[in-house]
């Protein structure tokens, strides 16, 4: 499966943005989703993900209570829905499939990729 991972951009602290992924050559249906940042200098994070079936969704506990994680799958989308953002949540964020039976927040345990997108935090 091919994804990519859209939606970034400037926004204010305090502000929210949402990103979006999608797919090619596969259902984003029949993988666990993650999303992953990267800041600069900065070890790849796990942020969230949702699981297959029932849509359970996990989250750090950097972003729990301001970010959500979500499938539509008549548009075969996830979107991660960012809120109260803080600068610290500057980075690249990528979406990433998992093709077994749990959810994980290891980027290891991912095989696809998504090429990232820029999400900036500044006033």
């Amino acid at each position: 499966v091919q994804l990519q991972a859209s939606g970034g951009g400037l926004v204010q602290p305090g502000g929210s943005l949402r990103l979006s992924c999608t797919a090619s050559g596969s259902s984003l249906d029949y993988y666990i989703i993650g999303w992953f940042r990267q800041a600069p200098g900065k070890e790849r994070e796990g942020v969230s993900c949702i699981s297959k079936g029932d849509g359970a969704a996990y989250y750090s506990d950097s972003v729990k209570g301001r970010f959500t994680i979500s499938r539509d799958n008549a548009k075969d989308t996830v979107y991660l829905q960012m809120g109260s953002l803080k600068s610290e949540d500057t980075a690249v964020y990528y979406c990433a499939a998992r093709d077994g039976p749990y959810a994980s927040s290891s980027s290891t345990d991912y095989a696809s990729w998504g090429q990232g997108t820029q999400v900036t935090v500044s006033s």
